[in-house]
């Protein structure tokens, strides 16, 4: 098998896990547009799903009907490809986007074994990985998985500024803690709204909380991102967000990425 179908995550440099304590609060959103901005400063890149209950990152990337196949005299997955992202989800190997999946915890775990094992990640420099809310089977099974292949793993957590996901949010801090997953810092997402009309500010979830609860863990604030119709639009049309010199949703991921890949590299 040539180097870009290498199975496994065995040529794969660095692992970025994408965390929420909340749903809803657009983890995935984030995640896709990290991967994206990596992709654009010339890495080689992968997207990993692993909300097997809630998957969206095929939706969010406009490829839900995509079907994932096996590499010729292989028994490992090809991941789906799209604007220069290897991508991988349970939802390429669901009936149809409405499909629910009810599984016990260990099959979750075997799923994701796969996802990690399987797969033909090739050589990449940066995985992403879209993970569900709280600190459950997946979650778990992810770091398992990672630490037995000798990953070097990270995470970025994603809150919205209301008191209920930071709480949430410092149960995630702790998770990382005892699963000795180093936590790059944090993304508050939905920190304020600029009317497009009038470009008046306000704060429909209160403001500053990302910058205290990253105070109070003791890490780095990555960036504060504006509610943004434009991506949220994007998002449901599944294409990518028009790059634009005065959109500062785009510069604040691009400053975030310049953030976090010194810590992916170390």
């Amino acid at each position: 098998m040539d180097g870009d179908r290498q199975q496994g995550t065995s040529s794969v440099k660095s692992v970025l896990l994408v965390m929420s304590g909340k749903g809803g609060v657009g983890k995935s959103t984030v995640s896709v547009q990290l991967a994206r901005n990596l992709v654009s400063a010339g890495h080689r890149v992968g997207l990993l799903d692993i909300d097997l209950c809630g998957p969206s990152i095929p939706k969010i990337l406009g490829i839900n009907g995509m079907r994932i196949t096996q590499a010729a005299g292989s028994d490992a997955w090809l991941p789906c490809e799209v604007d220069g992202l290897k991508v991988m989800s349970i939802g390429f190997l669901l009936g149809n986007e409405d499909s629910a999946v009810v599984w016990r915890g260990p099959k979750k775990q075997a799923m994701i074994s796969q996802f990690v094992n399987d797969v033909a990640w090739g050589q990449l420099d940066y995985l992403v990985v879209d993970t569900p809310p709280g600190t459950s089977d997946e979650h778990m099974a992810i770091v398992e998985c990672l630490k037995r292949k000798a990953c070097k793993t990270a995470t970025v957590l994603v809150s919205t500024p209301q008191n209920v996901s930071l709480m949430d949010v410092q149960r995630q801090v702790a998770f990382c803690k005892l699963a000795g997953v180093q936590v790059l810092g944090l993304v508050e997402n939905m920190s304020v709204f600029k009317c497009p009309c009038c470009n008046v500010e306000s704060y429909p979830f209160c403001g500053g909380g990302g910058e205290q609860l990253a105070r109070h863990c003791n890490i780095p604030l990555l960036g504060s991102l504006p509610i943004n119709l434009k991506l949220a639009q994007a998002c449901d049309d599944g294409k990518a967000l028009e790059r634009s010199g005065e959109d500062e949703t785009t510069e604040i991921f691009q400053k975030i990425v310049q953030q976090i890949v010194p810590g992916l590299m170390a």
